[in-house]
C-alpha cells in the first residue's frame, strides 16, 4: 500500500475495508468540449500513474459526456480504479435508479462501480432510492452506495432507514473558505465513521469562491513551503485531525502540471503553526450554516 496519506472506507455490506488516496480526481466540465477529450483522458491516466485511484463523474455532468471520458481513460485500467458515480435525484426511484444506473455502467465500459452516490436529496422517496441501492449491490452492480449534497438533518434521516447505515459517503462542496460543514455535519459523521468527499476543494464554489486563492495567509504558507496556493488547500483539506484523516478531496484536473500538483499535494504536511494562521485567518463556523452547494 502506499505511504501516501488515505482515508479508509469502513468494511460493509460483504465487501472488505479499502484504502482510498486522501486526494482523488473530480470530473465535473469533463466532456463538454471545454478541453481537447484526448487532454481529459490522458488527465485521468496521468492521475491513475501518479496515486489519485478514486475517480468521480455523474450522469448530470455534460449528460453522460464525463462518464463516456472515464470510460476511455479506463480502458485495460479499470482495476487501478476506484470508480465513483452520482445519480440524478429524479431518476433516483425504486426501478429509475437501477435503470439509470445501468446507462452509467455502460457509458463508462464497466460492469460495476465501487460507489453509487444520490446526487442530492430530491422527492422521491428515501426509501425507494435505498431499495435500488441495495438491489444493484445484491445484483453486484455497485459495491458501496452514498449520497452527496446532504445536510446532517437529510443524511441523519437516510442513515436512520433500515439499512441506511451502510451509507459509505457523503460528498459535500467543502474548503478553506467554506467551511459550513464543520460545524455539525462533520462531527456527525465522524462519530459514525463515516468519511466526507470534499468537491471544489480549490475553491471553485463556495461562500469565498476565487478571492481565496489571493489571501495573505495562505499566499505566505505557500510561500515557505515552496508550493502554490492550490497545493496548500487540498493539504489543507485533507489534514488529520487527532491522528484521523477523514476528508477525500475530489480535484479536477487536465494539465498535466495540475494533475501533478495535486498528486504532490499528497506530500505535503502543514505544520501545527502553519494549520494555526489559517484557521485564524478562515475560522470554522460559531453556529448551523445553510449547507454549500453548486
Amino acid at each position: 500500500m502506499s505511504t501516501h496519506p488515505h482515508v479508509t472506507l469502513p468494511a460493509d455490506g460483504g465487501q472488505a475495508a479499502v484504502d482510498l488516496p486522501a486526494i482523488g480526481q473530480g470530473t465535473w466540465f469533463m466532456g463538454e468540449g471545454l478541453a481537447p477529450r484526448r487532454d481529459e483522458v490522458r488527465a485521468l491516466q496521468q492521475g491513475l500513474e501518479l496515486g489519485l485511484s478514486l475517480i468521480d463523474t455523474a450522469e448530470m455532468y455534460a449528460e453522460g459526456g464525463a462518464e463516456e471520458v472515464v470510460g476511455e481513460a479506463l480502458v485495460g485500467r479499470r482495476d487501478q480504479a476506484f470508480l465513483v458515480s452520482k445519480v440524478y435525484p429524479w431518476n433516483a426511484g425504486r426501478d429509475g435508479a437501477i435503470a439509470a444506473c445501468e446507462r452509467s455502467l455502460e457509458r463508462l465500459g464497466t460492469d460495476y462501480l465501487d460507489l453509487y452516490l444520490l446526487h442530492w436529496p430530491g422527492h422521491i422517496p428515501l426509501e425507494e432510492t435505498l431499495e435500488a441501492f441495495q438491489r444493484l449491490q445484491e445484483a453486484g452492480k455497485i459495491r458501496r452506495f452514498g449520497i452527496s449534497n446532504f445536510d446532517v438533518d437529510e443524511l441523519a434521516a437516510f442513515h436512520g432507514l433500515p439499512g441506511g447505515e451502510a451509507c459509505a459517503v457523503n460528498q459535500v462542496l467543502y474548503h478553506l473558505g467554506s467551511r459550513g460543514i464543520d460545524y455539525a455535519l462533520r462531527p456527525w459523521m465522524r462519530e459514525r465513521g463515516m468519511p466526507v468527499m470534499a468537491y471544489c476543494p480549490l475553491a471553485q464554489a463556495g461562500r469565498l469562491r476565487r478571492d481565496l486563492l489571493s489571501q495573505p495567509a495562505l499566499l505566505e504558507v505557500a510561500g515557505e513551503l515552496g508550493v502554490t496556493p492550490a497545493q496548500v488547500l487540498l493539504a489543507w483539506a485533507i489534514r488529520a485531525e487527532n491522528g484521523q484523516r477523514e476528508v477525500i478531496a475530489i480535484p479536477k484536473a487536465v494539465q498535466p502540471a495540475h494533475v501533478e500538483q495535486n498528486a504532490r499535494a499528497l506530500e505535503i504536511v502543514l505544520a501545527d503553526e502553519a494549520l494555526a494562521r489559517l484557521e485564524a485567518a478562515f475560522p470554522a463556523p460559531r453556529r448551523k450554516l445553510p449547507l454549500d452547494i453548486v
